[in-house]
């Protein structure tokens, strides 16, 4: 019988780059490999694009790379505005939504986690049952996501029954360790390969690529 070939037994973790602000930069992440883009629809972040502009940037993205938007806390109306003018393939939920409010809109769905020691991960796996992945990222006060800062992935449960999606601090120094320790489904970064605040670094995606890369055996 013959063997499976090694070029396919071993999975790449997923590369999601968030805080994507013009179409400029989604074409240049997408090239770079990355799986999907984010677009962030909260008004408080640096990194926030209205509606218009996000129909641009969603427009400039090559098929087969994931357009995701993430809210907070969003009313239901301007979720469904979101939806009918920017071609959206996921939603990312960062605040309090119940899962009821987020299975609402007919679209795939991911839970935004805040990370604390205390963090009981299985039972909102549980909640979240209908979420296509929970995406774990570090616990600040009054900041609901985007803290650049890392968590202890400790905390992780081992064998989690859900995909994980690690967040939180990532760059390209410590993003091959993240995949080694945690294995997560997918890794998102956004602030971790900036130039400045809503502008990607073209340099700084290349090499975070080329460490996720790094990992695939």
């Amino acid at each position: 019988m013959n063997s499976v070939p090694s070029a396919v037994k071993t999975r790449r973790t997923r590369v999601k780059i968030c805080g994507i602000t013009s179409p400029a930069d989604a074409l240049m992440v997408a090239q770079s490999g990355a799986d999907a883009i984010g677009l962030v629809f909260y008004e408080p972040s640096p990194r926030h694009v209205e509606i218009e502009q996000a129909g641009s940037i969603a427009r400039a993205v090559p098929a087969f790379v994931t357009k995701t938007a993430l809210f907070v806390n969003p009313s239901a109306d301007y979720v469904q505005a979101v939806l009918q003018q920017v071609a959206i393939d996921l939603i990312q939920f960062h605040g309090d939504e119940t899962p009821e409010f987020c299975e609402q809109f007919g679209k795939p769905y991911m839970k935004a986690v805040r990370m604390q020691e205390s963090t009981d991960l299985l039972m909102l796996a549980q909640t979240y049952s209908s979420a296509n992945a929970l995406l774990l990222d570090t616990y600040k006060p009054g900041v609901p996501g985007g803290t650049g800062e890392q968590f202890n992935w400790q905390w992780i449960p081992k064998d989690f029954p859900k995909p994980l999606v690690l967040a939180g601090g990532l760059t390209a120094q410590n993003v091959a360790q993240a995949i080694a320790e945690v294995k997560p489904w997918a890794v998102d970064v956004s602030g971790g390969v900036e130039q400045s605040k809503g502008v990607k670094s073209a340099q700084q995606v290349t090499l975070f690529m080329q460490q996720v890369m790094s990992t695939v055996e």
